[in-house]
């Protein structure tokens, strides 16, 4: 199978409906070794893009991961972005917010760390927990102090899709670039991840008895999610909903998407100016005459 982006982009305005998006499709692979090798080569490609990224110095990418628990958000990051400079990427994963964080709106604590020009910023969460989880478990909207006339159910999320969408617009438009994977699990192979992490000691350190809680809201989670993506997956800004029950295939689709993108900026390094290129050959010169 021949990775194409648009299969998995959820295009402005489609009303999205989960169960009618795949949890597991042919594999892009033939072997484990083949898919080591088609790996390694983007991970490879994706590293020399990066590079021109940070040299250019006029564009930011932001990649945002969101999932149900096991769905492998930590497993794609750690392999896809395996070969970048760590000088030009950050992580960030956000759990529940501090109380400092509660004094302020529900996008501020993510704002602070968004990418700079030249660099890569990945949200392993983000500003979406806010829609997903809150709305879930609405008593958590109930802490967040806000006005009593701002707590209404009817208007709340989609207030909270327009706040997203328009801070999403403005970022594209001074030069961040957003790329948003819901890797897509189905609830029998999280069952499944879960067990496995009962099973092999290794693994128990990634188990707690709030993951068994949180299959019991499954569906509301579902629907929580089609809303979401419906209502903020955006040309500039688009969702992408990844199979994920093949965790292989997923880290494929997910660096293959990153390097469509990242292809289509035309990045190349800064030109050297005639005034540059004389200062260094001056520089040459001296560092020869250093060499005798």
């Amino acid at each position: 199978m021949k990775i194409s982006a648009k299969n998995f982009r959820v295009r402005r305005g489609d009303a999205v409906n989960l169960r009618k998006w795949p949890t597991i499709i042919d594999p892009v692979y033939k072997s484990k070794q083949h898919y080591q090798e088609l790996l390694q080569e983007h991970v490879a490609h994706l590293s020399a893009l990066q590079q021109l990224l940070y040299a250019s110095d006029s564009y930011a990418v932001l990649l945002i991961f969101q999932a149900m628990d096991a769905a492998g958000k930590d497993g794609v990051i750690k392999h896809v972005m395996s070969g970048v400079n760590p000088q030009g990427c950050q992580v960030f994963s956000y759990s529940h917010p501090s109380s400092a964080e509660l004094q302020h709106d529900f996008l501020w604590r993510t704002t602070r760390d968004l990418p700079q020009r030249g660099r890569i910023g990945i949200f392993n969460r983000s500003y979406y927990e806010e829609v997903l989880i809150v709305r879930v478990h609405p008593a958590i909207l109930g802490g967040e102090r806000l006005p009593d006339n701002l707590l209404d159910e009817k208007t709340v999320w989609q207030d909270r899709y327009r706040s997203i969408v328009h801070l999403e617009k403005h970022l594209h438009s001074n030069g961040t670039r957003i790329i948003k994977f819901y890797l897509h699990l189905s609830k029998e192979e999280q069952r499944k991840r879960f067990l496995q992490r009962i099973v092999e000691p290794e693994k128990n350190w990634k188990f707690s008895l709030a993951d068994v809680e949180g299959r019991k809201f499954w569906k509301q989670y579902m629907k929580a999610y089609e809303k979401c993506l419906s209502a903020t997956s955006t040309r500039d800004a688009p969702w992408y909903v990844v199979p994920a029950d093949d965790k292989e295939n997923a880290r494929l689709i997910v660096s293959h998407i990153i390097l469509d993108m990242l292809e289509r900026l035309k990045l190349a390094y800064p030109k050297t100016s005639a005034e540059r290129r004389q200062e260094l050959q001056s520089i040459r010169k001296q560092l020869a005459k250093s060499e005798c």
